[in-house]
C-alpha cells in the first residue's frame, strides 16, 4: 500500500474522529442551552469550521498533487504527535464533561473546571489543535498545509481565546 493511501486512511480516521466530536458537542451544546447557557463568539465559528475542514482536505490535496517524499523519522514522530494531540483532546472532553462543546457556551452557575489538563494550562484543547494542525500534514510532508493552517489558526485562536476568556470572566 502506498504512503499516499496510508495517509488518506489516517486523515479519514481523523475526519471520523471529528464527526464523533461533533456528535458529543451538539449533545453538550443542547444540554448547556437548556440550562440557560449563553453563547459567545458566534462570528468566528463558521471560519473555524472551514479552517478545520480545510486542514483535512488541504493535507490530502497537497499529498496527492505534490507527492512529497517523506522521511520515515518525520512521519513516525509526527504520527506520535497526532496521537498525543487526540489523547489530549479527549482528556479535555472527558474533564469538561457536559460543559465541552465546539462553541463558546457558558452555563450560568456552572463551576469553572480546574482539574485534568486545566490544572496546568488554561486552554489545553487549543494546544491539541495547534499540535495536530502542524503534525497531521507533516506525517506525509504536507508542509504547505501545515504552514497555512498554523498561520490562520493562530489568528483564529487569538480571537477564540479572547471570546472564551471574556465569557468565562462574566461568570466570576
Amino acid at each position: 500500500m502506498s504512503g499516499e493511501v496510508l495517509f488518506t486512511v489516517l486523515v479519514l480516521a481523523v475526519g471520523l474522529e471529528r464527526v464523533a466530536e461533533l456528535v458529543v458537542s451538539n449533545r453538550n451544546a443542547a444540554w448547556s442551552i437548556a440550562r440557560g447557557g449563553v453563547e459567545s463568539g458566534r462570528g468566528h465559528y463558521p471560519f473555524m469550521v472551514v479552517l478545520h475542514t480545510g486542514l483535512l482536505a488541504g493535507a490530502l490535496v497537497e499529498v496527492w498533487v505534490r507527492r512529497p517524499d517523506t522521511a520515515p523519522a518525520l512521519a513516525w514522530s509526527m504520527l506520535v504527535l497526532v496521537a498525543a494531540s487526540q489523547a489530549l483532546r479527549w482528556w479535555c472532553i472527558a474533564t469538561l464533561g457536559r460543559q465541552w462543546n465546539t462553541r463558546v457556551i457558558v452555563v450560568p452557575g456552572a463551576p469553572r473546571v480546574t482539574g485534568g489538563p486545566y490544572r496546568w494550562i488554561p486552554h489545553p484543547n487549543y494546544v491539541a489543535v495547534v499540535v495536530e494542525g502542524l503534525a497531521l500534514p507533516l506525517v506525509h510532508s504536507a508542509w504547505i498545509t501545515a504552514a497555512v493552517f498554523t498561520t490562520l489558526n493562530g489568528f483564529l485562536l487569538a480571537t477564540r481565546i479572547r471570546a472564551e476568556d471574556a465569557a468565562l470572566a462574566r461568570l466570576a
